[in-house]
């Protein structure tokens, strides 16, 4: 299984989401939508790379760097 944090994806690439490599940010990010099991897809980023606008359960998300280097996806 390939496991890589969302951080990695590409413009235009998904991902389903299978867990978190930090336990106190993990319920912060749960609290918005990010679950094990959903689907995150890359829609763009600023022009430095952070923040990083996300589509999950139907929003979009934005989220900093070291935040969505922190969801792993398979």
């Amino acid at each position: 299984m390939n496991r890589r944090s969302v951080a990695e994806l590409k413009r235009g690439e998904s991902g389903t989401i299978s867990g978190f490599t930090d336990g106190v940010i993990s319920l912060k990010l749960m609290e918005m939508g990010c679950l094990p099991g959903s689907t995150i897809k890359m829609n763009f980023a600023a022009p430095l790379g952070d923040p990083i606008s996300y589509d999950i359960a139907g929003y979009n998300l934005s989220l900093r760097l070291s935040e969505a280097s922190c969801i792993l996806i398979s």
